[in-house]
């Protein structure tokens, strides 16, 4: 790896992670997972002592940052450079955007919102109050609201009910899109536990997935980005567990998911009669086993720097059973609409027909985008933190990991969160300023003619924030 994009992730991500998450977080309770605790424990095994200036450069490496007092005070945090210093000038801003805006790379249709976070200024803007499709920056909104209505600790379970008689087991789905193997395993190994010291040993299956309503299938149909959404699946539907993202996915996931159950009991010397069959819990039945999820606020992590879409329609499906509404994709656009209006954030024009961005129906504005960055950066609300810490970071990680050169300004200094359709990018997200306040941007852009052009476009628009 380049040695200046190892010294610019030290100067960014540890700088704005940590800031975030050893600052304003700190309060935030025993929510630590994914990568907030990573940054947190990287940094600290680095650490010279705080507020000081990293070491003395070496040559051929850019000169180093000072550490993060200006990120601090941008967030609330006492510090020893003064609050009111200006973060930006915004006609310095807009000379320095507007010709950026302008590359052809970004199609027919561009707008553009820059915030200052410590203020909540708005410094520079294009059309931020137009509606456009989003793509996967909605995910932005989704962990916001889900955040919001469940709180950073709540976790998926995963149960097995038993019959009065112990012979009849059922699988009972609870949402959990990121089940894998292991997990099912321990849930394996504790029923089975659970059955031989009743003296059971010979066990029909069933699996029941009635806990979401609707239709499974995305509007976009099959697509290997998303599986068909239902509340069990193993490894996200992938017939192929060691792939990721767009891959092959089975037609019904809960059926697989409840077969490979099925081995794991018989693997620990139950008998399963016949083929795991769907089906409600019988008459009396009780629990005899769970496993749950990783806390939502690692949820959320993930979903963002991978932009994992199973885990957003989880995820906005969780918010739908939180407040009351049906968990379907009409049920969780009104729970995700009513959570961010509780919020107070200004929704005018906005849509989420969807928990992750795949439906070109959505519509979001920059302004709205910065709106909650703005919010998740609150330190009231030190809850909604995981909405930055799992912001990508440029050069360095998930759908950023291979935009931003080693010589780029923005590597390691900007996070933001992707969103690519056909002829739709957008990025979101924030940024160091020079003087070190912290910035959140969205970018959106229509009628874009590649990827292979908006997104450079994107990331130079962003990088001149940095610089």
């Amino acid at each position: 790896m380049p040695v200046v994009r190892t010294w610019q992730l030290t100067a960014g991500a540890a700088v704005v992670g940590l800031a975030l998450a050893a600052g304003a977080v700190a309060a935030a309770g025993p929510w630590d997972s994914g990568q907030r605790k990573a940054e947190r424990e990287w940094a600290a095994a680095r650490s010279q002592g705080g507020g000081v200036h990293h070491p003395r450069p070496v040559p051929g490496r850019p000169q180093p940052a000072p550490s993060a007092p200006g990120v601090l005070t941008a967030l609330g945090i006492p510090a020893t450079a003064p609050a009111t210093a200006p973060a930006a000038a915004p006609a310095d801003l807009a000379k320095e955007l507007l010709p950026l805006l302008g590359d052809p790379g970004l199609g027919t249709v561009q707008t553009a919102s820059v915030v200052d976070l410590a203020t909540g200024r708005a410094l520079y803007g294009k059309g931020a109050a137009t509606p456009m499709t989003p793509a996967s920056t909605i995910k932005i909104a989704t962990s916001v609201a889900a955040l919001s209505a469940l709180g950073p600790d709540h976790r998926i379970p995963t149960t097995v009910t038993a019959s009065k008689d112990g012979t009849v087991l059922t699988l009972v789905g609870g949402g959990d899109a990121g089940l894998d193997r292991a997990r099912l395993g321990a849930l394996a190994e504790r029923t089975a536990r659970a059955l031989k010291a009743r003296g059971t040993t010979a066990v029909r299956l069933a699996y029941d997935v009635s806990l979401y309503k609707g239709p499974v299938r995305h509007p976009i149909g099959r697509n290997g980005n998303l599986a068909p959404v239902t509340p069990l699946m193993l490894h996200e539907g992938r017939i192929d567990e060691r792939s990721t993202k767009d891959s092959e996915r089975f037609e019904d996931p809960a059926r697989e998911a409840a077969r490979a159950f099925a081995q794991l009991l018989k693997d620990r010397g139950l008998t399963v009669a016949a083929e795991p069959a769907p089906g409600r819990p019988a008459a009396g039945s009780k629990p005899v086993a769970e496993v749950l999820s990783d806390p939502l606020s690692a949820l959320v992590e993930r979903l963002l720097t991978e932009s994992d879409n199973d885990l957003a329609e989880a995820v906005a499906r969780q918010t739908a059973l939180a407040t009351g509404q049906p968990a379907s994709f009409a049920g969780a656009e009104r729970a995700v609409t009513a959570q961010l209006k509780k919020l107070k954030l200004p929704l005018a024009g906005a849509r989420f027909a969807d928990g992750s961005g795949l439906n070109r129906a959505d519509r979001l504005s920059a302004g709205q985008l910065t709106a909650l960055l703005a919010l998740a950066a609150d330190p009231d609300r030190p809850g909604l933190r995981p909405v930055l810490t799992g912001l990508p970071v440029a050069g360095f990680t998930g759908t950023l990991s291979g935009r931003y050169g080693a010589t780029s300004p923005g590597t390691g200094l900007i996070r933001a969160k992707t969103g690519t359709l056909s002829q739709v990018n957008s990025l979101a997200g924030t940024v160091v300023a020079p003087d070190g306040r912290l910035l959140a941007f969205a970018f959106m852009a229509g009628g874009t003619p590649s990827r292979e052009s908006a997104q450079p476009a994107l990331d130079r628009l962003a990088a001149a924030l940095a610089t």
